[in-house]
Parts: structure tokens; C-alpha cells; sequence
């Protein structure tokens, strides 16, 4: 009984090329997404000013009039501009109660209360703090100027003093540490803007005695 013989095919077989394994490769490390929070001892009450489409702060001229509020205070009354017409008034605008800054502000211009007192001046301290907070703090340092809370930001807004801060290259919106002094016509005398603390009430307690 014969056997066939099968003849090999002539056609080549091309081998499919090998994909390069991943295996054993590191992943490449994702980017941690940036920060929104500034360091500790400021934190504003506002997400990044980049996905905030705030306004910033606004241009008040010295000479114009000042611009009017009503607000509440510690202590539970309300303060408006129109209480202080035909008297001089100190406004600054501190960032964050019971920071280590806006405290020694608010306790160097509560120092100087007689001063300004003599010289027909009244002193209010505005931020975007909660009455609440600012009862605790003007009661725990024993402050003598009354503290005014806007927690819409609209008179910091109207005074220029909310708009974009930095802070170890994070940006943000906050309070803009500001002083303003308005004549007793209402007018803006004098504005303080990027307030260094150290002797800055008594600076505007001298320009207070020469209004």
C-alpha cells in the first residue's frame, strides 16, 4: 500500500512583530493639581481668583467722596457712613481676625483711641469676618474699636480693598490690608494701601491732627 507524499507549501510564514511589553516600567507620575489655599494665618473666603470671575480692586481716589454702607457690628448695631458726617473717621480694612497682624493692628489703633478721640476722629475696623468672630476677638484682646463685619464684601469692594492677593505663588481673592481716612465732608483725605502694621496708627493719627 503506497503512502502520498505531501508537499510542503512554498508560501513563508511572516512572523507578527512582538509588541515591546510595558511591564516593568514606571508609570509616569501624575501632577498634583495646585493648592487653593494660601499658608495658614490668612485663608481667604473665596475659591482661586483664576475660576473667580471677582472683581478686584477698584481705583478710589483721594478727593472723591466716600463711598456710603450700612453694616452690622459687633455687638449686634449697625454702622453706616452717614453716623459720622461732620466728624473725621479712620476705616482699615484688615484681612482675617485674630491673625497675628490684623491683631496688632487692631490693638495699636485701640491704643491710640484717646488720640484720636482728641483730635475728632472716630476709628472703625472692617473685614469679611462673621459679627460673631469679631465680638470674640475685639473681647479677647480688649479692643476699643468697634469692628464692622461684611461678609458680602461690597464696602470692601466700593474701597478697594477686596481683589487678588498671592501667597507662596498661589493666587486668591481677599481683603487687601487698607486704611482710609474721610474728612468731615465725607471725602476721602488720605488712603493707605499694602499697610505694613509696624507705626502705621500712629501715622494716621498724625494725619488725622493735621485734617
Amino acid at each position: 500500500m503506497s503512502k502520498k507524499i505531501r508537499k510542503k507549501s512554498s508560501k513563508t510564514v511572516t512572523p507578527k512583530p512582538v509588541r515591546p511589553t510595558t511591564a516593568g516600567r514606571a508609570k509616569p507620575a501624575r501632577k498634583a493639581a495646585p493648592s487653593s489655599k494660601p499658608a495658614a494665618g490668612e485663608k481667604p473666603r473665596a475659591r482661586p481668583a483664576a475660576s473667580l470671575p471677582g472683581p478686584q480692586a477698584s481705583e478710589l481716589a483721594e478727593g472723591s467722596r466716600a463711598p456710603s454702607f450700612t453694616l452690622p457690628r459687633d455687638g449686634g448695631a449697625h454702622v453706616s457712613l452717614a453716623d459720622f458726617i461732620g466728624r473725621k473717621l479712620v476705616i482699615f480694612f484688615y484681612p482675617r481676625a485674630n491673625t497675628p497682624g490684623c491683631t496688632r493692628e487692631a490693638m495699636d489703633f485701640s491704643r491710640l483711641a484717646n488720640g484720636f478721640a482728641d483730635s475728632g476722629t472716630t476709628v472703625l475696623g472692617v473685614s469679611a469676618d462673621p459679627v460673631k468672630t469679631q465680638e470674640s476677638f475685639r473681647a479677647k484682646h480688649k479692643l476699643t474699636v468697634p469692628l464692622i463685619s461684611d461678609e458680602k464684601h461690597e464696602m470692601l469692594e466700593a474701597y478697594g480693598a477686596w481683589g487678588e492677593k498671592s501667597m507662596y505663588g498661589k493666587a486668591f481673592l481677599g481683603v487687601l490690608r487698607t486704611t482710609v481716612l474721610v474728612a468731615p465732608d465725607g471725602r476721602i483725605a488720605r488712603i493707605w494701601r499694602k499697610v505694613r502694621v509696624d507705626g502705621h496708627a500712629e501715622e494716621v493719627l498724625a494725619a488725622a491732627r493735621d485734617l
